[in-house]
């Protein structure tokens, strides 16, 4: 048996500590007794604060920890939550965590840092010159303030030298089940997120992100072209139609439009097209095929493939996700919804149900 360590923050939240605890507590374990078997626990899971004292969220639950930190002499893997939104008084006020990280990762446990709790393992050097990741709201945040760090925040967990970090709240159910997978092989691993109903590891956030499609810049020419692609994104725009729009030649164009925002002129177009697709996919019915014309795709398996590259799911599973529910009442109605809408099925009196359509 495995031991887990959950650190537990002030103004954390409580998820990022308690989903952990639950997963690795129940592996092995629930889905046993859920057969009326007896329990077979992997992982003793215990938790602690720096000082042994309850920790406050920041909507005013308690958590009272186990132990002190100190008072733990070996673990296997580390869990290290979110600890509040001002990282820089928080990073002062827990300082006391990095060289206790660091010493017991050097002693060959896993350290996970879950979304902002990545920021103690990159403050403790631990992830210089390694892969981390973390909310995707905070990627170009950490990266400048943390420049030796590879990071990755298109993915929702990174592992590299027995160092783990996921994105975002709920990424720490994907980050305890990866663990869980790693340590204690496939089939527990879909045994707990059974027992628990959870999916197992989700790899991409991209189609979670919200993001700028380019940093703000100084180059009035390359705004206007861009303002131009996102409002004829879906027509049949060529390099040599923006470049003409900023009345440069096409080489000079190329070169200006990627040194104001990062990227080449078609990588931005199909930036555009992607993020309008999402939007059609999370407000509107029509079937994959008219999505992709919509945006200028013709090619409806090109516009799948980008589509999956960009978001790490296919456009019907972003719409499984995102996608508003379509509702189905009454023995008549059998109409077969779009490609990827969810059904919410009411042919029977007390008989509701959610049916997934279009993986």
């Amino acid at each position: 048996m495995q031991d887990v360590t959950v650190v537990l923050f002030d103004d954390g939240l409580a998820s990022t500590a308690v989903l952990p605890m639950e997963i690795f507590h129940t592996a092995g374990a629930l889905w046993a007794q859920l057969h009326g078997r007896p329990p077979a626990p992997r992982f003793r899971v215990r938790t602690a604060s720096l000082t042994g004292a309850p920790v406050r969220t920041p909507y005013g639950a308690l958590i009272t920890p186990e132990v002190r930190l100190d008072q733990v002499e070996r673990t296997d893997i580390v869990i290290v939550p979110t600890s509040g939104l001002d990282l820089d008084v928080k990073l002062l006020e827990n300082s006391a965590i990095l060289p206790w990280l660091r010493r017991h990762h050097a002693s060959g446990a896993y350290v996970a840092g879950v979304c902002m709790g990545a920021a103690y393992l990159a403050e403790a050097g631990l992830l210089d010159g390694r892969i981390g990741t973390t909310h995707w709201a905070l990627g170009e945040a950490f990266a400048a303030r943390y420049p030796k760090v590879r990071w990755r925040p298109d993915q929702f967990v990174t592992e590299d030298g027995r160092l783990l970090c996921s994105g975002g709240v709920m990424a720490a159910m994907d980050v305890s089940l990866y663990l869980v997978e790693k340590l204690c092989g496939h089939e527990i691993a879909v045994q707990t997120a059974k027992a628990l109903l959870m999916s197992m590891p989700r790899t991409h956030q991209s189609g979670y992100a919200v993001l700028p499609l380019s940093a703000p810049h100084d180059d009035a020419d390359v705004r206007d072209v861009e303002a131009y692609v996102q409002g004829a994104f879906h027509q049949d725009l060529s390099v040599e139609d923006m470049a003409a729009r900023a009345g440069l030649g096409e080489r000079t164009f190329v070169r200006r439009f990627k040194a104001a925002t990062g990227q080449r002129p078609g990588a931005y177009l199909q930036a555009v097209r992607i993020e309008a697709a999402k939007m059609l996919l999370e407000r509107e019915a029509r079937s994959i095929q008219a999505v992709s014309s919509a945006v200028g795709y013709d090619d409806v398996a090109f516009f799948r493939q980008l589509f999956k590259r960009a978001t790490g799911m296919t456009p019907a599973e972003y719409r499984q996700r995102f996608g508003a529910l379509h509702v189905r009442s009454g023995p008549f109605a059998r109409a077969e919804p779009p490609e990827g809408v969810a059904v919410l099925a009411d042919e029977r009196p007390l008989d509701h149900e959610v049916a997934r359509l279009g993986v």
